[in-house]
C-alpha cells in the first residue's frame, strides 16, 4: 500500500486516550502527580505540560514530536494539548497530530484535608515567634525577610497571636528549617518542647507534637538603650546610653556623642539583657536652629562610624517655637544630613521619667540634655511624596488574606 492509503487505514494514536482527568486541589492550588505527589503548576507552564504528558498512557510506544497548549477559558475546567507523534506501520513512519482534552476535577490533598477537617489542629510542629516590646518594628522587618526568601511556603497554616505569630507545619523538619533561618537573620533564642499525642504499645511507636518557641530581641531600630556595665566594657567602654542604628543578625549600637560603634550577637544580648529607655513613640520633635560640624575629634581605642558626621546642634522643641525659650545644645551623629530648619526626633533626657535601674545609677550630670535619633520630614512633604510600591504580606492558606498586626500596607 502507498503512504496515503496507510494513513487512511492506520491510526498510530489509537492506543492513546483523547480524554484524561486531572486532579486539582483548589485550596493550595496544586495538581496530583500519581501516585501521591502534589506539585504546583501555573497554567500553560512547562511543569503542567510535563504533567499532562505523563498522564497519557501509550505515549511511550510512539515517538513524541511536539506538544503545545490550546487556549481555553481559565474557568472552563478544561485543558487542551495539541500533540504530534510519529509511529511505524507496515514499515512506514507516519506522523499524526491530535488534541487531548484534560478535565480538571477538584480533589483535596492530604495536607488540606487535615487542615480543613480538624480546623487546622492536625499539625505536627509549631513555631511560635514572639517579641515582647511595645512597638514590634523588628517583626515588621522579619515579615519582609520571610517573604523575600519564601520561607513560609511549607507552612500549612499561619495565625496571628498576641505578641507575635504562629507557623504550623506537618513535619518537624520543616519547623526546624524555619527556626534555623530565624537564627541566621535576626537576634533570637529558642526553646523546644514536645507533647505525647498517642503511643502504640505493640509496635512501640510514639506520636509527638513539637513546639519551637522563638523569642526575638526586645530592641528595635531607632531606640535609645541603656547598656549594663558588663556590656559597655565588652564594647570597648562605649557609653552606656546608646542608640540602636540597625537590627540584622546582630544588634548594631552607636554612641551618638562620640560615634563609637559596637555589635552584639544573640548570645551576648540574652546573656545580659537590657531594655530600651525610650521607644519610637516617646520621642519628641525638635527643630534645628543652628549646626556646626565637629572635625577635630579625639578618638580613643575602639571602632568608629565613618557613615556619620559628628556635629554640635542647637535645637528647640516644636511647641516652643515663637517663645523666648533658650535653645538647647547637644552633640549628634546626624551632622551629614541635618541643616538649619530641619525637623528631628530626639529623646529629652532632662525632662524624661525613666524607670530603669541601670539608668538611675548613671551620673546624670554627664548625660546630654537631648539625644537626637533620626531626621523627619513635615507632614506636607510626606503626603506629596508617597511611595510607589506596595509591601507584600504573609497569607494564610485558609483565608484570602491574613490580617496581621505586622502587615502594614504602604501605597502611593
Amino acid at each position: 500500500m502507498c503512504v496515503a492509503c496507510i494513513r487512511t487505514r492506520v491510526d498510530v494514536s489509537e492506543n492513546i486516550p483523547k480524554q484524561v482527568v486531572l486532579h486539582f486541589c483548589r485550596f493550595c492550588e496544586r495538581y496530583l502527580q500519581p501516585p501521591s505527589t502534589w506539585i504546583a503548576c501555573a497554567l500553560e507552564s512547562r511543569e503542567l505540560l510535563a504533567l499532562c504528558l505523563k498522564k497519557l498512557k501509550g505515549l511511550n510506544k510512539v515517538r513524541l514530536v511536539d506538544a503545545s497548549f490550546i487556549w481555553t477559558e481559565p474557568h472552563s475546567k478544561r485543558i487542551k494539548v495539541n500533540v504530534t507523534i510519529q509511529g511505524e506501520a507496515f514499515g512506514t513512519i507516519l506522523q499524526q497530530q491530535f488534541v487531548v482534552e484534560y478535565t480538571v476535577h477538584y480533589q483535596m490533598c492530604e495536607v488540606c484535608c487535615k487542615q480543613k477537617g480538624s480546623d487546622g489542629e492536625a499539625w505536627k510542629a509549631l513555631v511560635q515567634i514572639r517579641q515582647r516590646t511595645r512597638h514590634k518594628k523588628t517583626l515588621f522587618y522579619l515579615e519582609q525577610i520571610i517573604l523575600k526568601h519564601n520561607m513560609h511556603k511549607d507552612a500549612m497554616n499561619i495565625k496571628e497571636m498576641e505578641g507575635g505569630i504562629n507557623f504550623y507545619y506537618n513535619a518537624k523538619n520543616n519547623a526546624r528549617k524555619m527556626v534555623d533561618f530565624l537564627l541566621a537573620v535576626i537576634p533570637c533564642q529558642y526553646k523546644t518542647s514536645q507533647e505525647l499525642v498517642s503511643h502504640d504499645i505493640q509496635s512501640n511507636v510514639f506520636n509527638y507534637k513539637y513546639t519551637f518557641f522563638v523569642e526575638i530581641t526586645r530592641i528595635c531600630k531607632d531606640e535609645v538603650v541603656c547598656l549594663p556595665q558588663s556590656v559597655s566594657r565588652y564594647l570597648n567602654h562605649m557609653s552606656q546610653v546608646a542608640v540602636c542604628t540597625r537590627i540584622s543578625d546582630n544588634i548594631h549600637l552607636m554612641d551618638p556623642i562620640t560615634l563609637k560603634i559596637g555589635q552584639l550577637n544573640a548570645g551576648q544580648y540574652f546573656r545580659d539583657q537590657f531594655d530600651a529607655i525610650c521607644h519610637q513613640k516617646q520621642l519628641r520633635e525638635f527643630m534645628v536652629m543652628n549646626i556646626e560640624p565637629v572635625y577635630n575629634q579625639d578618638k580613643q581605642f575602639g571602632s568608629y562610624s565613618h557613615k556619620h558626621q559628628l556635629a554640635d546642634v542647637w535645637v528647640l522643641p516644636i511647641n516652643s517655637l515663637g517663645t523666648d525659650d533658650q535653645e538647647i545644645h547637644t552633640r549628634t551623629h546626624l551632622g551629614n544630613i541635618l541643616q538649619c530648619g530641619d525637623y528631628v526626633l530626639g529623646f529629652d533626657v532632662a525632662h524624661a521619667v525613666v524607670n530603669n535601674a541601670t539608668f538611675e545609677k548613671l551620673n546624670q550630670s554627664q548625660l546630654p540634655d537631648i539625644i537626637l535619633v533620626k531626621k523627619i520630614y513635615p507632614e506636607k512633604v510626606k503626603r506629596n511624596k508617597g511611595r510607589n510600591f506596595r509591601l507584600k504580606h504573609l497569607r494564610n492558606n485558609s483565608t484570602p488574606r491574613l490580617s496581621l498586626t505586622m502587615g502594614i500596607t504602604m501605597t502611593s
